[in-house]
């Protein structure tokens, strides 16, 4: 009697944690390393039209989108405050490099499209200066506060997948965290969301809750002349929507601005 307890018990237990321990375990959240790197392809497609995207560290040009200087591997702005961060990282890790000149005029310039004491001496040191692992190290640390941690924090509390994280995460990118003039940042997008949908977290269907999501970035894409093309949503995410690819299963298959793109590996 005693063995036949015991083994309705291990049963028990197999049915009541079996299926969800077996599904927990393959499901991965964004801040995994193989779906960060995904994650940053997904990135690089609509920033700089390629997947590599560990060759962008020395990328910098003026995109003519209003924010100066557009730089590095998720397009830190040097109107936008991000560039000068990147480079007081840079310059606390090494001091008298080469990009530490030009602290007071990226200060100067915040806030502001100008190039005034920057130029194409600047744009020669930070692409020269992609060549320093330090500097890389300072991009990353950049993109991973102000934006990558954050977003995945915020989809993680709303009870999102990989690919909401994703979501969540472009959206930081493109849009930055809060309402700037003329433009409609991630807050405003998650509120106006949550104003249609509800999220996992309160008992709602993920996809409908990310279509929302993405009704609302659309809207906001819209409302800025510089980037008013909505494929970075439209056929990418909302397909992986569509496809169900709720984990970023590959292979994925999107286009964006034009351009088709894919990931066949994770």
């Amino acid at each position: 009697m005693k063995h036949r307890r015991l083994a309705l018990a291990a049963l028990a237990a197999l049915v009541l944690t079996g299926c969800s321990g077996s599904s927990s375990g393959s499901e991965k959240g964004l801040d995994d390393p193989a779906k960060k790197d995904i994650a940053m392809r997904l990135v690089s497609s609509a920033e700089n039209s390629t997947l590599d995207w560990k060759a962008q560290y020395a990328y910098v040009e003026d995109i003519g989108d209003g924010r100066g200087y557009t730089a590095g591997i998720i397009g830190f702005c040097s109107g936008t405050g991000d560039l000068l961060r990147v480079v007081e990282r840079y310059t606390t890790k090494r001091p008298g490099n080469a990009l530490q000149e030009f602290l007071p005029a990226l200060r100067a310039v915040n806030g502001s499209d100008s190039h005034e004491g920057l130029g194409e001496a600047f744009t020669d040191a930070w692409a020269e200066s992609a060549k320093d692992a330090a500097f890389r190290s300072a991009q990353d640390a950049e993109r991973d506060s102000a934006y990558f941690d954050p977003a995945v924090e915020r989809a993680e509390g709303d009870g999102l997948s990989a690919l909401g994280q994703f979501i969540y995460y472009d959206a930081y990118v493109m849009h930055g965290y809060a309402d700037a003039a003329g433009t409609v940042g991630f807050r405003t997008i998650r509120a106006q969301a949550l104003a249609e949908a509800d999220p996992p977290s309160e008992g709602g269907d993920e996809e409908e809750y990310l279509n929302a999501f993405l009704d609302a970035r659309v809207a906001a894409i819209r409302k800025e002349p510089s980037h008013s093309d909505t494929s970075r949503v439209e056929t990418a995410q909302r397909r992986f929507v569509r496809e169900g690819r709720l984990q970023l299963e590959t292979p994925l298959a999107w286009k964006v601005y034009g351009e088709s793109f894919r990931i066949d590996g994770g």
